[in-house]
Formats: C-alpha cells, sequence, structure tokens
C-alpha cells in the first residue's frame, strides 16, 4: 500500500496521458501519485476513489492494470499545487500545449516555496506535442516568478539560478489513447482503455540532478532526434491511414490498414521519412525499420478501436508547414529523398471532408471559395518555386493513386 513516506509525483492534467501513461508509470516506479485536473469530475472521482484502473486493450485481450493512492487536487486551487510541489521529488504536464499558460502560475508558486525552503532541484517533465515545449513552458514560469519577486512574494533568485535548480524536460509520448464514449465516461469518468506501448524518450540534457531511472523512461542526449521521428514516422504515417481510411469509408484506424492498398501507402510514406531520419540524425537503418514494423502492428490493434476521426481530426493543423505531413515532406526532399507517398497523403488529408469535423469544413469552404493555391500557401506554407508545389497542384481525381 502507498505510505506518505513515499517520494511524491505530480501529474498536472489528468486526462488521455496523464492518467492513461504517466500516472501508470509514475505509480509503478513507486511514487505517491498526485493529479491536478480543472476537471470537477475526474477530480472529485479522483478524491473519493483514490484508486483507479488502466485498460492495456490489445488483440490478445485485456490486461487491467490498478493504480492505487492516487490524490487529487484542483488546478485553481494555487496554495494546495504549489505546497504539493513544493514537496514533490517530479513533476509533468499533460495539459495541451494551450494550457500551459493557465498552469504557470501554480508551478511558479510552488517553485516560490520550494525556493524559500532550500529543496532539492525540482524537474517537470513536459508531455506536449510540441517540440520546444519544456523551453515554452519555462519561459512561461520565469515570467510568473518574476512577477511573484517584483510583488515581494517570493525571494529574489536570478534566471541562472533559476536553471540550475529547476529542469524543464521534453518527452516523446507515443502511446495511443483512442476516446472514450460519452456513454462510458459518464457511467465512470476515470475509466481509461490505451495500447500497452510504453516508452517515453525523455531529454537527459534537461534534467537538474540525475535523471531518475525507472521502467518505461528512456532518458536520452539528442531529444529532437526522437520528437522528429515521432513526428516523420509515428504522426505522419498515422495520418495517412486515416485521412486515406476516410475515403475508403473506414471507421476505424485498423479497418483502413486492412486495405491493403493504403497498408502498402502507409508503409511506402514509412520508408521514405526513415531513410531522411537515418541520414538527418544517424539512426541505425534496422532500428529504424523495426521502429516503423511496430507502428504498423501497432496501427492493427482491432480491441483498441482507434477512430479515423480521431487521427484525421484538425486538418488545418495537421497540414501546417511543420507539421507532420508537409513537414515530413520537406524533410525528406531536404534529405534528399523524393516523398512520393508523404505526397500522396497530403493530397489525402486535402480531400478530407467530414462534415462533423469543422477543421475539414473550414478547409473545403476555402478550396471551393480561393481554390488549392490559398490553401497551399496559406495553409501549408508552400510559395510556387517549393518543390511540393507541383505535385500538389497537379492534383489527380480520387481514387487514381
Amino acid at each position: 500500500m502507498p505510505t506518505h513516506t513515499q517520494p511524491i509525483a505530480v501529474q498536472i492534467g489528468a486526462g488521455n496521458i496523464g492518467r492513461g501513461f504517466m500516472g501508470e508509470l509514475f505509480a509503478a516506479a513507486g511514487y505517491r501519485l498526485i493529479f491536478v485536473d480543472v476537471d470537477e469530475g475526474i477530480v472529485e472521482a479522483l478524491a473519493s476513489r483514490r484508486a483507479y484502473q488502466v485498460h492495456h486493450i490489445s488483440n490478445d485481450g485485456d490486461e487491467t492494470v490498478s493504480i492505487e493512492g492516487a490524490g487529487a487536487i484542483h488546478g485553481r486551487d494555487t496554495a494546495a499545487v504549489a505546497e504539493t510541489l513544493a514537496d514533490a521529488a517530479l513533476a509533468c504536464t499533460a495539459v495541451g500545449v494551450r494550457a500551459l499558460g493557465a498552469v504557470a502560475p501554480a508551478l511558479a508558486a510552488g517553485l516560490a516555496r520550494r525556493l524559500s525552503r532550500g529543496g532539492e532541484p525540482l524537474n517537470i517533465i513536459t508531455c506536449e506535442n510540441l517540440v520546444g515545449a519544456g523551453r515554452h513552458l519555462r519561459d512561461l514560469v520565469w515570467a510568473e516568478l518574476k512577477r511573484l519577486m517584483a510583488a515581494g512574494e517570493c525571494q529574489a533568485v536570478t534566471r541562472d539560478a533559476f536553471e540550475a535548480r529547476f529542469g524543464f524536460v521534453e518527452a516523446v509520448v507515443s502511446r495511443m489513447v483512442p476516446v472514450v464514449p460519452d456513454a462510458i465516461r459518464r457511467r465512470d469518468p476515470l475509466w481509461i482503455a490505451c495500447e500497452p506501448y510504453a516508452r517515453l524518450p525523455v531529454d537527459a540534457t534537461a534534467f537538474r540532478g540525475t535523471p531518475p531511472r525507472f521502467p518505461g523512461i528512456e532518458p536520452v542526449a539528442n531529444i529532437l532526434a526522437y520528437q522528429t521521428r515521432k513526428l516523420a514516422t509515428h504522426n505522419m504515417s498515422h495520418a495517412v491511414c486515416a485521412y486515406m481510411g476516410h475515403e475508403a469509408a473506414r471507421e476505424f484506424v485498423w479497418q483502413a490498414m486492412d486495405q491493403g492498398a493504403i497498408a502498402d501507402e502507409v508503409r511506402a510514406a514509412m520508408s521514405e521519412t526513415g531513410q531522411a531520419l537515418c541520414r538527418r540524425f544517424g539512426f541505425d537503418a534496422e532500428v529504424q525499420r523495426a521502429y516503423e514494423n511496430d507502428l504498423l502492428e501497432r496501427y492493427r490493434n482491432r480491441a483498441l478501436g482507434d477512430q479515423v476521426s480521431r487521427v484525421a481530426a484538425d486538418p488545418l493543423r495537421k497540414l501546417g508547414p511543420e507539421d507532420r505531413l508537409v513537414g515530413s515532406a520537406r524533410l525528406c526532399i531536404e534529405q534528399g529523398i523524393e516523398p512520393v507517398h508523404v505526397t500522396g497523403g497530403i493530397r489525402s488529408a486535402l480531400r478530407y471532408d467530414d462534415p462533423n469535423d469543422p477543421g475539414a469544413v473550414r478547409l473545403q469552404e476555402m478550396l471551393r471559395q480561393d481554390g488549392r493555391e490559398r490553401v497551399l500557401r496559406d495553409v501549408c506554407g508552400l510559395s510556387p518555386d517549393d518543390p511540393l508545389w507541383p505535385p500538389l497542384m497537379a492534383e489527380p481525381s480520387a481514387g487514381a493513386e
């Protein structure tokens, strides 16, 4: 049973990744787990039960992992969050990039208390879908800490001293967690299902003190290489599968992968970016191929029920110049690889017309009203002299690829 002599891990964000991945890793490593969230249903359920279950769902069945002794604090209770952070051994955010500004004040208040007590350095792992999330959160917290210093609510500390005491550690989250159906969520706000995959590369250079060592966490020297690999292999191929799956009227990712033509396109697109990644970052070709093959098998997880609509959602963002599709195609071109199949995925994304997805509706409106040229310029960040421009302007009819 958990005891109060255990080191504390503060998990800010009790959603899919916070509860369905990081909470599990921390609990298995022996931390006393305290969640911070603004969802009152989740906070109340965690506070009353002090436990929840994670369902590892695969084609081999459902393995349930019980997480015991988990506490919860409402995110708006800044004083309580700060007090917990002041005593924590490790912290983590999984709130979404747009919400980082909202959690920065409580983080700053906690670090201010820690400074006043002369506590040990604290590391905050950032499980956010943004390259540079650690630096972004660090800057937000520093701005809040300066405000507290100006108000006389925090002891004076220099920027160098702040950065020496507190590590903002970027991570690469790859566990797939599907959307929980509303009916299940209403019945149990803590119900969570995910795939069994449990590897978390983290930036070894960003830790203050010795990086923690426990199953699942993998400190790496070049986090950018792993972030780029996730974007250009995992995120890219997942998106290609989803957009092509939508065109084939498939509801689930596994159903799309059961279409031989789609599976072939996904694999071929992976091969293009895989070659580029090996050239750019020096990944071993056999290791990269094993990573790709593992992903292909994970996409075929029928029991997980990962929806095409979830993976394809928000096409305007996913077609951005640095995101998984155009960004991956550009990586290929930079490394001398012609991204024929990645470009095919971009074409499919441009055709995405789900009437239930506001981004898809807006995308199709832009194409109808202003034409493909505007979308390629304004959404994809391309210009007529870009190598991607000609193949994307010369759009074949749907199903011709």
